[in-house]
């Protein structure tokens, strides 16, 4: 028999001190020695003016590692690190951790050093903080557990810096004016994505004394669309012209160095030409399945890895029926940065905590990935 689950505590972590955009490529550092040509258009573009990373502001050292930024979030949902002790299982997603193998929440397990319990992490690019939710709800909704943790986290300024790339992956401005995709390969990539972890705490009770808004989560849904469209977005391999894959594996340390393969890539034109109509579908999939409409939604949370898509949405939205007022989009990118999987997480987290939130009202959280094309959806109500 199925309970109902509730996110009763979240946390985030941010680490240092938040980056401005004139401070960017002093921490992460100029390519081939020259200031960006694009970076000032990409960020016109996504509207983000502020974003943390991992790296120490002054020396560009790394001085968080994935597993410890994500254990620090994990303990902020309590007031006690006693309360550590009741945890029984703990999900993370992320996209890079910090090896290959133990996997990440293993290592943020350690980090921890509680009691045994289960574990399990689930990789991805922005669904996987997403999935690891998804693990630690039905774990609760089943049974299984009474008190799981679920994270999101991401370091990606460790992969950014400069000495990672190659020095021709500058544009000129007039290549960008005339082709804004550009800015959406490399470049954008680099002035977007920025750090931080989130962690929930789902039980099957609400508790007695609440420190934060409490939901209820009424349904969580991801779908996959890898069977029909090629990787859009990826991380240690290459891609063909014919969309073929090769992996890390089959290149050797100098390969490996010459074609960036350890850089995070993303193919534009399959980006723009699919993340909408895929993140549409999904929601129309979803519609059929459980009744929603726009107007049960008080708040509708999208995870935007730029502002550039935010009127994209809208209309794909409307266009569909689906018409949630401008007024009732939160999204904390301008000052948080695109923290991939822990977005979702710290945008709730803000939320939650800003004492906005009535009673009965609905939350709808929508995360996209163009990794190879999936979305998620999930419906909360405010108790």
């Amino acid at each position: 028999m199925s309970v109902d689950v509730y996110i009763t505590q979240t946390a985030c972590v941010l680490p240092n001190k938040p980056v401005t955009n004139d401070e960017i490529e002093n921490v992460l550092g100029m390519i081939g020695g020259r200031p960006s040509r694009t970076k000032r258009l990409i960020l016109r573009q996504n509207g983000i003016t502020e974003r943390y990373y991992v790296l120490d502001p002054e020396t560009r050292k790394q001085n968080y590692t994935n597993a410890e930024l994500t254990a620090d979030a994990v303990r902020n949902l309590f007031n006690d690190e006693t309360e550590l002790k009741e945890i029984d299982c703990i999900a993370s997603g992320t996209t890079l951790a910090d090896q290959i193998a133990p996997n990440h929440g293993l290592m943020v397990h350690g980090e921890l050093k509680i009691h045994p319990c289960e574990v399990i992490a689930t990789s991805g690019i922005c669904l996987s903080g997403f999935t690891a939710l998804k693990y630690a709800y039905m774990s609760v909704k089943c049974g299984d557990h009474q008190k799981a943790v679920s994270t999101g986290s991401e370091i990606a300024s460790v992969i950014l810096r400069s000495e990672n790339y190659d020095s021709h992956s500058n544009y000129s401005n007039d290549d960008i004016e005339k082709n804004p995709e550009l800015c959406f390969e490399k470049d954008f990539l680099r002035w977007m994505l920025s750090d931080g972890a989130g962690a929930f705490l789902l039980e099957p009770q609400v508790c007695d004394n609440p420190t934060q808004t409490i939901v209820k989560v009424d349904w969580l849904k991801i779908y996959s669309f890898a069977n029909e469209i090629e990787t859009c977005m990826y991380l240690g391999a290459c891609k063909d012209q014919n969309g073929t894959m090769t992996s890390w594996t089959s290149y050797s340390h100098e390969e490996i160095g010459n074609n960036a393969i350890l850089t995070i890539q993303q193919d534009v034109r399959l980006l723009n030409e699919n993340i909408i109509n895929v993140s549409v579908h999904t929601l129309e999939k979803i519609q059929e399945e459980t009744g929603v409409v726009a107007d049960d939604i008080d708040y509708f949370l999208p995870h935007l890895s730029s502002m550039y898509f935010f009127d994209k949405f809208k209309d794909a939205l409307d266009k569909i029926g689906f018409n949630i007022p401008k007024e009732k989009w939160f999204t904390n990118l301008a000052t948080k940065g695109n923290t991939g999987a822990a977005s979702i997480y710290i945008m709730l987290d803000e939320l939650l905590k800003s004492g906005k939130c009535k009673t009965g009202e609905k939350i709808l959280c929508f995360v996209p990935e163009s990794g190879r094309f999936s979305s998620g959806y999930m419906l909360l109500t405010v108790v």
